[in-house]
């Protein structure tokens, strides 16, 4: 009997499905029946309204955090949200700088191009919002990431790089310029490769260069507009790093002290202290720097230890070795930029128009001139300057005269403009580019400045470089001469390359005909106030440095510029106060050593120069009018209209009374009279012509305003008691006028004899001024101030000066009383000085106390005067020191008293009549017991 077969079960049973019939559910269903109920966090979704947000309600964080995003326009979005946040509340910049600068820096190497335009705008805002002390702690970051992007592989990441670089060097260049080996090695590669060091004896050449010139076909300018965007950031990181430095001058764009200087003359050393090694010395250091009263503002002193670099380029350039390593390696790849450049529109096989040359060529030709001239600038002092300079004479001057002086000078090509359709591609990429327009005459003057720097001294009798100098003088002349245009630049670099030919080449015929073009330039009208103080600099100078250089002191051009110095003094005038310092400074400079062609023309323009109306004497600031005083003490000679001038200055008060007192000693001190001379220097003025300039000086007035004076009606009227007619000055011109007075008593004090000096005094007092009806009333104290001290009583005044000086001191007595009526609380110079000067004359001149009692008449007097009368007996016979005048007078002066006693009405005594003769009693009890019977002092006074 046959069992039955068992129905094997398959492992993949295939189901049957039936039309109408539910489709079955599968093994692995998931069951989706479920219920879920929400979680609501509600403080999670509150805002703090503190927190400041953009209008899309984001705060800082948020955007901060969006820029580790995936998406780039998460990122873009967050750079904008940020700029727009920043703005309207700049104090987060404060609070989250150090992650605002990490996190933006992030991103310069990000792929999307929108994504790094974004945070360069970013940066940008930062940087001109937050000063540079302030980011400074994380500028290594800043750094580190810039040279990321540097030396990226994508092309487009790398020009990118640039724009940051742009806005750190335009807003932080100190701290791009405190480390430059890493940025330096960074420029380098962005333009050129290192050759592979498997295959050394192949990639080097004959002088061991290991740099080659790179090309990227890939990127979206051409090679020649990419190297000239990365020389311009590479010039002016080096220019940052030149300028930086302390003590170092740098005279690319503005003049110093140090701008027209061959050699070390006049510089200051820096002092380099170890402090290590001065611990335990007994040597101290003496550091004066900042002691005077205008200290400097850039300060030599550093606080550094040396330290030895090595041959390779050093973190901060410091030693000349380290700028010398760095030049081997750029130098041979600007020559090879220049060389690409220079025959990149020119023809094959040909040379005619080879120094014709496109803009885009003329502009990397001029920044490969500029970078060579701040490697120069490099050096860390000036003597490591020339042992650079002399590195560069050996190893690539004959490179420099094979490629730069080939086609010198250089002009542009004129290029034939079509209409064509614009192509906005290419024009995005020209964009691209910084624009840099350089002209011919701006890329000429720079090769001149760069090859003349290269020049030796001269040994006498040979000239080594005469050849490849000589088309350089030319262009220069010629430039010069020929009246073109000339921003300040320009000129600046053009005088420095005379500068340097005169010195080196040491020939009076180089000499005259360089300096002849310059003073062509230099009469040109219309020049700037910048530019013509930089060739006064510049000659002024150059006529300091004659000493030692024969070929300078024996040049015709700068004895003629010298000459017309004060003839163009006085034609500016006021017009230009600081040109007109400059040139006072330089005729002071060049007076100082006797230049005979300047002191003629002095002499010749002194009394237009020193006029008391439209003079520069009295136009022009302080600081100058000293200075032009100053320049007297020079004058060969001073004639009568000169002096006449002076005086007038000194009394005009058009200059103060300290230089007024001034120019009086000088011209003390050029006159015979003085006694006082310096070697073989003659006196300037005649002694007749000095003793009336010191007259008219105290007199205050000449004689054509004293005679104005007499028939104006501005005076005060005379009266019985004031004989003389007073013509008042302001507080301001007496006190001026009596500080005048006082110096010129000192100069007549000091001429000898005081008798004699005394006697010409009551001479020109008697001669020019006792017929005089109206006085002022600072001439009038100033005589009684002079005469009281110049008197000596071997020679007694004459009767008619003795007449007038007493009717000066009553005059101003009277005067005095009013003045204490209309001021009686307030103290004044004014009258101070009128009581003493009539007191000191009163009691030292004889006769004069007695004839200015006898003057007082008391019939004549109204009855306003009398009181005034009596106050001035009251304050006579109060003073002690002319008690003994008072008493030589005692019956003259109690007749006086008696008419005023019987003139005055009125029931009851005034109070200024009884304070009368109150001092009367006392004054005379006292003195006729003191010295009754004194028959000489009664004879004198």
């Amino acid at each position: 009997m046959k069992s039955k077969k068992k129905k094997r079960q398959d492992d993949f049973q295939k189901v049957k499905l039936k039309v109408g019939k539910t489709k079955p559910k599968a093994d692995n269903a998931t069951n989706t029946n479920f219920r879920s109920k929400g979680i609501h966090l509600t403080e999670q979704l509150k805002r703090d309204p503190s927190c400041p947000t953009t209008h899309r309600q984001l705060g800082i964080n948020e955007l901060l955090s969006q820029l580790h995003h995936h998406n780039a326009n998460v990122k873009h979005s967050a750079l904008v949200g940020l700029r727009e946040l920043l703005s309207v509340h700049p104090s987060l910049l404060e609070q989250h700088l150090s992650r605002l600068l990490s996190e933006v820096a992030a991103v310069f190497t990000d792929k999307d191009g929108n994504v790094r335009v974004a945070s360069i705008r970013v940066l940008r805002f930062i940087a001109q919002s937050v000063p540079a002390e302030r980011v400074a702690p994380f500028y290594p970051v800043l750094s580190a990431h810039l040279s990321c992007a540097m030396t990226h592989i994508e092309a487009s990441i790398q020009g990118d790089a640039m724009k940051v670089l742009d806005v750190l060097l335009e807003h932080y260049p100190a701290l791009l310029a405190a480390r430059p080996a890493v940025l330096l090695t960074n420029f380098l590669e962005l333009i050129s490769h290192k050759q592979n060091s498997g295959n050394a004896k192949k990639s080097q050449d004959s002088k061991g260069r290991t740099w080659a010139l790179s090309v990227n076909l890939s990127r979206a300018v051409t090679s020649q507009q990419w190297r000239l965007s990365v020389l311009l950031r590479l010039g002016r990181f080096l220019q940052a790093v030149v300028e930086e430095r302390p003590g170092e001058e740098s005279d690319i764009f503005i003049p110093t002290d140090g701008a027209f200087s061959f050699s070390g003359e006049g510089k200051l050393t820096p002092l380099y202290l170890n402090w290590e090694e001065l611990i335990y010395s007994k040597v101290g250091v003496k550091v004066y720097e900042h002691s005077g009263a205008k200290p400097s503002p850039q300060s030599t002193f550093r606080l550094r230890a040396e330290v030895n670099s090595g041959p390779a380029v050093g973190e901060d350039l410091d030693s000349s070795e380290a700028v010398q390593s760095f030049a081997a390696t750029l130098v041979p790849l600007l020559l090879e930029v220049w060389v690409e450049a220079s025959t990149s529109d020119c023809p094959w096989n040909t040379t005619e128009g080879a120094h014709l040359l496109s803009p885009d060529a003329m502009s990397v030709m001029f920044q490969v001139l500029f970078i060579l001239q701040l490697l120069r600038k490099l050096a860390p002092q000036r003597e490591h300057q020339d042992a650079l300079d002399a590195w560069f004479y050996k190893e690539y001057l004959k490179d420099f005269k094979q490629h730069f002086m080939k086609n010198f000078p250089y002009g542009s090509r004129d290029t034939p403009r079509h209409k064509k359709k614009v192509d906005l591609k290419r024009s995005k990429q020209t964009a691209a580019v910084p624009g840099l327009t350089v002209e011919p005459l701006a890329l000429n003057i720079t090769l001149c400045q760069v090859m003349v720097s290269l020049s030796q001294r001269q040994v006498l009798g040979r000239e080594t470089d005469g050849d490849w100098l000589t088309p350089l003088r030319t262009f220069v002349r010629d430039t010069l001469g020929s009246g073109v245009k000339l921003t300040y630049r320009q000129l600046h670099m053009l005088l420095g390359t005379v500068w340097r030919m005169v010195f080196t080449q040491k020939s009076k015929t180089v000499t005259d005909d360089l300096l002849a073009a310059v003073y062509i330039y230099y009469q040109q009208r219309h020049l700037t106030l910048q530019t013509r103080s930089l060739l006064l600099s510049f000659y002024s100078k150059l006529y300091l440095q004659e000493q030692g250089h024969a070929h300078i002191a024996r040049s015709k051009v700068l004895c003629r510029w010298l000459a017309s110095l004060p003839v163009q003094l006085s034609q500016l005038g006021q017009r230009n106060p600081a040109l007109s310092a400059r040139l006072i400074l330089s005729i002071q400079a060049a007076a100082s050593r006797k230049q005979k062609d300047l002191l003629n023309s002095l002499q010749t323009h002194a009394c237009m120069l020193y006029d008391p109306q439209e003079g520069v004497m009295v136009l022009l600031p302080v600081e100058s009018q000293q200075r032009m005083v100053q320049l007297l003490y020079f004058l060969p000679k001073m004639s009568p209209s000169l002096l006449a001038n002076l005086s007038h200055c000194c009394t005009a008060g058009r200059i103060s009374a300290a230089l007024s007192a001034s120019l009086i000693r000088i011209v003390h001190f050029r006159s015979s009279l003085s006694g006082w001379s310096v070697g073989s220097q003659e006196a300037a003025l005649q002694d007749a012509d000095y003793i009336s300039f010191l007259f008219s000086t105290l007199t205050g007035f000449s004689s054509d305003k004293l005679a104005s004076l007499q028939e104006a009606g501005d005076a005060l009227p005379p009266s019985p008691l004031s004989p003389l007619s007073l013509y008042p000055t302001s507080l301001e011109q007496f006190t001026h006028h009596w500080d005048v007075v006082e110096e010129v008593c000192h100069c007549l004090e000091t001429l000898g004899s005081k008798s004699q000096c005394f006697d010409i005094l009551q001479n020109g007092i008697c001669k020019y001024l006792t017929k005089l009806g109206v006085v002022p009333d600072s001439m009038a104290a100033g005589l009684l101030r002079a005469v009281s001290r110049l008197l000596d009583l071997s020679v007694l005044p004459v009767e008619a000066v003795l007449r007038f000086l007493s009717q000066c001191c009553l005059s101003l007595l009277a005067l005095l009383i009013t003045l204490e009526q209309e001021l009686p609380g307030q103290t004044n110079h004014k009258r101070e000085a009128i009581w003493g000067a009539c007191v000191s004359a009163l009691s030292s001149v004889p006769r004069l106390l007695r004839m200015v009692l006898q003057s007082m008449r008391v019939g004549d007097l109204s009855e306003e005067e009398l009181p005034q009368l009596g106050r001035i007996l009251s304050m006579l016979l109060q003073h002690t020191p002319i008690h003994n005048q008072l008493l030589a007078n005692a019956a003259l002066l109690q007749e006086i008293i008696q008419h005023l006693t019987r003139y005055t009405r009125g029931t009851t005594r005034e109070q200024w009549l009884t304070d009368l003769l109150y001092c009367y009693t006392v004054t005379v009890a006292h003195g006729a017991s003191a010295r009754r019977g004194n028959l000489s002092l009664r004879d004198m006074y």
